[in-house]
């Protein structure tokens, strides 16, 4: 008689095992390695064309990974370096389009007001397999279409390593 229970509780608790989800799941994310590479491969690009910036290289949640700066680009660039980092991961885009839609009289013209945002052109983010996992961000060359050149150009050299 005790064995019909046992075996309906046995029972339903397999069935619920089955429908259960996953507590965790895995995550890709940007390495140091890669985030350095990509840091050197922009800077070099702005420097080729005689332009002074700094890099920021942030992984998947928006923290720096890298930062670096040339020895003359101006004591502003690392932060907007970070914003433009920053901005590119957390909405999704390039801060080009970015800049354009929030412009002033833009629906999502108050986007601009929030803390770490910034935008100007010269922050990507940057994806593997369909999954976003970081963002660079570039600032001190004469526009934000040349930061983004230089950005593009970071991407591009861990391109082959992201696909994967």
């Amino acid at each position: 008689m005790n064995a019909r229970p046992a075996l309906a509780l046995a029972l339903a608790a397999l069935c619920g095992a089955g429908q259960a989800q996953q507590a965790t799941y895995p995550l890709r994310s940007l390495t140091p390695e890669a985030a350095l590479r990509a840091a050197r491969a922009a800077l070099a690009a702005c420097a080729s064309s005689g332009y002074q910036v700094a890099v920021a290289v942030t992984d998947r949640g928006g923290a720096p990974l890298v930062m670096l700066r040339d020895r003359l680009a101006g004591p502003h660039t690392p932060a907007a370096a970070t914003g433009k980092a920053y901005t590119a991961l957390t909405f999704k885009q390039d801060t080009l389009s970015f800049a354009r839609a929030t412009q002033a009289g833009e629906a999502a013209s108050g986007l601009r007001q929030l803390p770490g945002v910034v935008a100007a052109g010269g922050g990507r983010p940057i994806e593997s397999a369909g999954s976003l996992v970081g963002a660079i961000g570039v600032s001190g060359a004469p526009g934000g279409d040349a930061d983004d050149l230089c950005a593009r150009a970071g991407i591009a050299e861990i391109a082959d390593d992201l696909e994967l």
